[in-house]
Order: structure tokens, then C-alpha cells, then sequence
């Protein structure tokens, strides 16, 4: 499977994406073959529709054709970040302060999950309300992983 310039093609779509309000959340060769440009996109406010993923999709498309970066026949799918969103850095963890996170994160050579409330980011790191409702103060080299975690409640 040949691997396409993945970081061309975000320089690429970048400003356009922009223009239109979005930002590229993640970008990557997937599929059978490796045939397929997956995009997953984000807005500042608010979360991905399916008329945000088809107007992406019918811009992006014409884009990547007329830059010739991938060879040969492809599958472009254009998606959104889903309501149990990777956070991957700060400005996404400043974003959903207030929103329930699920966060693992390291103490020693252990491996820890915690569910809660976000309550606090910093230069420093994090802050989570859990289950015993006393705050936990996590660093950002601590930290493995976190997302949000999807809630029926407003």
C-alpha cells in the first residue's frame, strides 16, 4: 500500500476548510487497501452535522483531484469526531470545561480511568470532579488519554 503525503494534503485543505468554518480534527489513510482519506472535521461551536460532513465532502473532493496528491482511485469519507470526541490537547479540554470527561492518566506504573466532571484546565493541567466529589488534580504529563463521554442529560 503506497501511503499518501497525509501532511500535504492537511496544508492543502487547511485554509479552504477554514474559510468555510471547520478545522481538520483528524486526517488519515484507512480502508481495504488503504484506499480510503478519512477527515474528521470540527467547528469551533457547536457539533458536526451531516449537512456540515456533505458540504466538506463536495468542496474537499474537487480539491484533492485537481492537486493530483493521491494516485489513482480513492474513497473520500468525511466525518465528525462523534459525541465521545478524543480531547487531544488543551484548547479541546478548555472547550468542554463544564462537560463530562473520562480521562486515564498514570500514578506510578499504574494505569487509571477517571469519570467525571471537568472542572478546571490550566497551564498545568487538569482538574475532574469524580464520583467521591472531591476534585482531582491531574498534570498534563500524567495524562494517557481522556474523551468526552456522551450524556442524554442537557
Amino acid at each position: 500500500m503506497p501511503t499518501w503525503p497525509l501532511e500535504e494534503i492537511q496544508h492543502l485543505l487547511e485554509p479552504t476548510l477554514a474559510h468555510m468554518g471547520y478545522s481538520i480534527h483528524a486526517l488519515e489513510q484507512a480502508g481495504s487497501g488503504g484506499r480510503t482519506l478519512r477527515i474528521t472535521i470540527d467547528k469551533p461551536a457547536g457539533f458536526i452535522s451531516l449537512d456540515d460532513c456533505q458540504r466538506v465532502s463536495e468542496v474537499v473532493g474537487p480539491l484533492l483531484d485537481q492537486a493530483d496528491l493521491i494516485p489513482g482511485p480513492y474513497t473520500l469519507e468525511v466525518s465528525s469526531p462523534g459525541a465521545e470526541r478524543q480531547l487531544r490537547d488543551a484548547s479541546d479540554y478548555e472547550r468542554f470545561l463544564g462537560r463530562r470527561v473520562n480521562v486515564r492518566y498514570r500514578s506510578g506504573s499504574t494505569e487509571i480511568a477517571l469519570e467525571g466532571v471537568l472542572t478546571g484546565v490550566d497551564d498545568a493541567g487538569i482538574t475532574v470532579l469524580g464520583r467521591s466529589k472531591e476534585p482531582v488534580r491531574l498534570g498534563w504529563a500524567e495524562i494517557i488519554a481522556g474523551r468526552l463521554v456522551a450524556s442524554l442529560s442537557p
